[in-house]
């Protein structure tokens, strides 16, 4: 894997040990060229695997940024990936859920790439809407598989986009 654009464009990222299942480059590209500019934005990147997208995000200006992988075999890799970044992003190794629960940080944009079996997208979402976790007008972006269908409302949140890549949605929430 390579990140796809800003500061940190072309350098690889390992791949950690266990079940992993990466945001495609192309996929990635795609999301961040939509989000745009992320210069003084927070981002949160949940179910982080590699820490890919917190990379890209960090490449881009956002900051601060999170991730958060509960998988303790991701943990060294995970470490090492984010070592590259000119910011600090910052790790939790935690459940996603756990996190937003507890976080007293609140973010713009928030990423979430549950593992495909999750059965959860559309709670995990709405969470987010409803805690302080996600600012005024900041945006979910969840990640799920094309079989997964997902509400134009979930909550207070509404979706305003949907991408199709291959196999895979990524559905756009945003907080009113």
């Amino acid at each position: 894997m390579r990140v796809t654009g800003g500061a940190l464009c072309g350098r690889t990222v390992e791949c950690p040990a266990g079940i992993i299942r990466p945001a495609m480059d192309r996929m990635r590209e795609s999301l961040f060229a939509i989000l745009g500019d992320l210069t003084g934005k927070s981002f949160l990147d949940l179910f982080s695997g590699s820490g890919i997208c917190a990379l890209e995000a960090s490449s881009r200006g956002a900051d601060p940024v999170f991730l958060v992988e509960k998988d303790p075999l991701k943990i060294d890799t995970v470490l090492k990936n984010v070592s590259m970044a000119e910011n600090r992003i910052e790790c939790k190794f935690v459940s996603v859920e756990l996190f937003l629960k507890r976080s007293k940080q609140s973010f713009d944009i928030i990423y979430m790439d549950p593992p495909f079996p999750y059965r959860f997208h559309a709670s995990l979402v709405e969470m987010a809407g409803t805690l302080p976790v996600l600012k005024s007008g900041g945006s979910v972006l969840i990640h799920r598989p094309k079989e997964r269908e997902m509400p134009d409302h979930i909550g207070e949140m509404r979706r305003y986009d949907e991408r199709i890549y291959g196999r895979s949605i990524v559905d756009f929430y945003a907080k009113p």
